[in-house]
Order: structure tokens, then sequence, then C-alpha cells
């Protein structure tokens, strides 16, 4: 990249954030002024903090329902309780504080580099001040959050898929995750974001697909693979500004944007390094780097206005369209520097100046037995392109179907079976050709079924399935390099439990 450009994307970055700041103030002003003449929540909690949610199995902050003195430990929203009343006496000044535990022991009976079973597990902690409540601040939000990863990685100790396993497989250590600041604007047709930000806990979400164990049902392959370092995504994040929009005169419709540092750990184009100890604790809050802008429209029904007139006869939906560019620098998969492939050339890729994608991603209910019942039959479908030269995947596709109360008085239970397909781009298998290679990477398919069964409100355990298909896309099996076979199919299997304090 020329240093002229450098400099643009940077001051764009600064100048976005820096104005978006100030409107936050601007619009916090204005607003507590007009408090007493706007609806606001009764539970206590800000009206962001239920929006705040989790994405691809990473647990998320929770809710708090309020004080109940006549629920049992078995009906309770958290294992601890009030924690002797000290969550009520929090919440009085604005605060709630979640923690919840995610543990697993996944493994495969057959394929992979080798077979075996590892545990891992991820600690999160959620700290949420609510600005009303602690300084008379009307639509304010700061949420702060921490993760702790231990365990082992059987994706990569034993798979080597381009589709990990689990959605909190991550590098054992203690980080920061999240830092933001969040204010309604506009009488709540408006909110602004501030601050340190994980971009799959709001874009490219399917909400039926948070269910799987399997990362890609969170955080898709194509971003996986193709940001920087895996992007802004658990469990990395990067400083940024997200907006969004909901008109009151079209509640069906959510605009959703924001433009985000690119590179959460500083990882160069060419790097081979791992993103995620370059940046170990979460705290390089980096700034000077490229742009990335992400964009995202929404279409739910029924809408809000409706659920309030009591229209509960349409069957729920959602529809997401949106994409992202990246103004950063980008490898190309097979030609260097020198015009040869890099299998025969100098070794040095061909540099591009951005890079993007587009995704569509749907939420759509089928069936339930009656208006009453909250159960039901759902499907879902996310798919995203980019382009092929400067990225290892040209697409990615998940589906599935769930089923939310799949047995009498079991409402807090979830069934469900889904697919994720990734595929190579055209450029990785020619240079595979160039290369000599036997083979030739194509795409990966994995098939999951999985189970959530709620013990209690705070405690779920979930038994899961998961059968590889051509894990790698189709790499030679690193344990006889030297001959034409594929890395054997994978069946995974195991077992996931989620518990809140």
């Amino acid at each position: 990249m020329q240093k002229t450009e450098l400099y643009r994307s940077t001051a764009l970055t600064k100048k976005l954030l820096a104005t978006s700041l100030g409107l936050c103030l601007l619009g916090g002003t204005a607003l507590a002024k007009d408090a007493d003449n706007t609806a606001q929540s009764e539970s206590g909690v800000s009206d962001q903090t239920a929006s705040y949610h989790s994405a691809g199995n990473q647990p998320g902050t929770g809710g708090f329902s309020g004080p109940d003195s006549t629920k049992s430990l078995w009906d309770q929203d958290q294992l601890l309780g009030s924690m002797g009343g000290l969550r009520y006496w929090l919440l009085n000044y604005g605060v709630t504080v979640n923690l919840t535990e995610t543990s697993e022991y996944l493994g495969n009976t057959s394929g992979g580099t080798k077979q075996g079973f590892d545990y891992d597990g991820l600690t999160t902690m959620t700290l949420q001040l609510d600005t009303k409540r602690a300084f008379n601040w009307y639509g304010g939000t700061f949420n702060v959050s921490a993760l702790e990863m231990h365990g082992s990685n059987v994706s990569a100790h034993n798979l080597q898929s381009l589709q990990t396993a689990s959605g909190i497989e991550a590098d054992n250590g203690v980080r920061v995750w999240e830092a933001w600041y969040d204010q309604l604007l506009w009488h709540n047709q408006a909110d602004i974001k501030v601050g340190q930000q994980s971009l799959d806990q709001e874009f490219m979400v399917s909400s039926n697909a948070l269910l799987f164990v399997n990362t890609m049902f969170g955080w898709p392959m194509v971003p996986s693979a193709d940001m920087i370092g895996g992007g802004p995504a658990y469990p990395l994040s990067s400083p940024g500004v997200r907006i969004r929009l909901q008109p009151e005169g079209a509640p069906a419709w959510t605009f959703l944007g924001g433009v985000f540092d690119d590179n959460p750990s500083g990882l160069g184009p060419t790097s081979d390094k791992d993103s995620q100890r370059l940046n170990s604790y979460g705290t390089n809050f980096r700034v000077n780097d490229s742009a990335l802008v992400i964009g995202e429209v929404q279409y739910s029904f029924p809408s809000v206005g409706d659920s309030e007139r009591g229209d509960q006869k349409t069957l729920p939906g959602t529809y997401r369209l949106g994409g992202w560019y990246d103004f950063g620098q980008f490898a190309d998969q097979r030609f260097g520097t020198d015009g040869l492939s890099l299998a025969l050339g100098n070794g040095d890729p061909r540099i591009h100046r951005g890079n993007y994608s587009i995704y569509a991603v749907g939420d759509q209910m089928v069936w339930r037995e009656n208006a009453e019942n909250v159960g039901g039959v759902s499907l879902f479908f996310r798919g995203m392109g980019a382009p092929s030269d400067r990225n290892q995947i040209t697409y990615s596709i998940n589906a599935g179907i769930t089923y939310h109360e799949p047995f009498e008085h079991r409402e807090n239970d979830t069934v469900g079976l889904g697919l994720g397909y990734a595929n190579v781009s055209s450029a990785d298998r020619e240079l595979d050709a160039d290369s000599g290679l036997p083979i030739k990477r194509s795409g990966e398919t994995f098939v999951e079924a999985t189970y959530q069964y709620a013990i209690a409100p705070w405690w779920q355990v979930q038994p899961d399935v998961q059968y590889v298909m051509n894990p790698g896309a189709g790499i030679t099996d690193p344990n006889n390099p030297t001959s034409t076979k594929r890395l054997g199919n994978e069946l995974v299997i195991g077992l996931r439990t989620n518990i809140t304090f």
C-alpha cells in the first residue's frame, strides 16, 4: 500500500471515531433532558442490554429478570441467585455482573490425523452499567467483558478441518474481549456504540444457528478465513463505531453499519503468525490500521408494532442482507510479484489493495402448534462470497432446522440439524497444481446434530454429533504426505454444558 493511501485510511478511521464519540455526548445530553417524556424499561437495565447477545456459540451476557424470592434453585435464572442480595444492591446503581462457564468434551472416533478427545472450556465475565440508574443520564450503557480460555482444542490437535468443531476454541489465557459505550439517540430510533467491539455479536447473525456447537454457525467461514487474522470476532475485537437505526415509521426495518480497525493483532498480509498470540491480552486497542466498513439491512416480521397489537398469527422471520469492505492489504493466493506462480517464482506474493464480501441470512419459523406456543420449527440459511484471487475461501454456506420445545413440558429444550460448506478458491486449487501436489483442495462439508437440554434456566447440557467430509477441503493425510490419500472423514462426538452463575 502506498503511504498516501495508508494515511488516508488511518485518518478516516480516527475521524469517524472522534466524530461518533462527539455525537454520543451531544445526543446523550439531549436525551437526558428529555428522559422524563420517553418510555423506559421497567427492568432497571437499559434497552441495549437486551440487544447484547451471544453469537458463534459463545456465552453472552445473559439477562436478569429481577428479584423473585419464591423461585427455587431449579427455577432461578442464575446458579448463585441474588448472591445474598448483592445483585439487587448493584442493580440499584445500574450495575449488572454476569458470569458464565461453557465446558465441553469433544473428540473424533474416526478420521483426522489421530483419534481422541479433548476438554475445552471458556469463562466469560461481563459488567454493564446503566447510566440512567447510575447518573440519571438516559439511554447510556457501558459494557466491559473478559474471557478466560482453558483446556485443549480438538480441531487443532486431531482434525485439521477448516470449519472448526467448537465455537469456543481459542488459545489459552485471559483477555479483554469487549469494552464499549452505547447511547440511544433520536427518541430511541437509533443508537451509537463506540469502543472495542466483536463483530460476531451483531453482524451476520442467524438466531437459530446459535444453538449449534461448530464455530461456523457463529462467525462464518468466509470472514474467519478471509479477514485479517480472522477479523474482529471472538476471541478478538477492534476499536470502532457502530450505528443502528430503526425508523419509527418502518418498525420492521433495521439498518446497521459500522467502521472498525481491520487488524486486531497487527498481523502482516503475508504473515503466518498466530493473531491471538500477537494480541495475547486483548489490550492492543489498535487504531492505526486500515478501515473495515460493514453494513447490514434487516427486515423482521411481525414487527414490534404488530406484536404490541396482539398479532401472533404470523410466523416470525428475520432476513438480513449485508456486506463488508476492508481497505487493507491482502496477499494473492497464486501469483508473486514477479508474475509467476508462488510455487515457481521468488515466493513473494503479489499484494492487493482491499477485500470484500457480501452475505445474506434468513431465519424463518415454518410451524408451531398454536399462536400461544413459543416453540416451533424454524429454518435458517446463511450464504456469503468473496473474490478468489486474494482469499482462501470464496464462498461458504450454513443451513439447518431447529425445533424449540420438541416435547411436552420441555419448553426450554431445542433440537437441531445443520450443515456447513466451505469452498476453497480456484486460485488456491491452481497453486496446488503448480506445486505438483497429487491432489487439489476443493471444499469441506460437515453435518451436525445436537440437542440442548435445560436442566434449569441457568444450566444446559448439550450432546452433539458432527460428521466432517473431505476435511481440510481434501488435504493429503499428513501422516502419509507422499501418498494420494486424502485425510479421512471425521466423526466427532461430545458433550457441552453451559452454566450461568
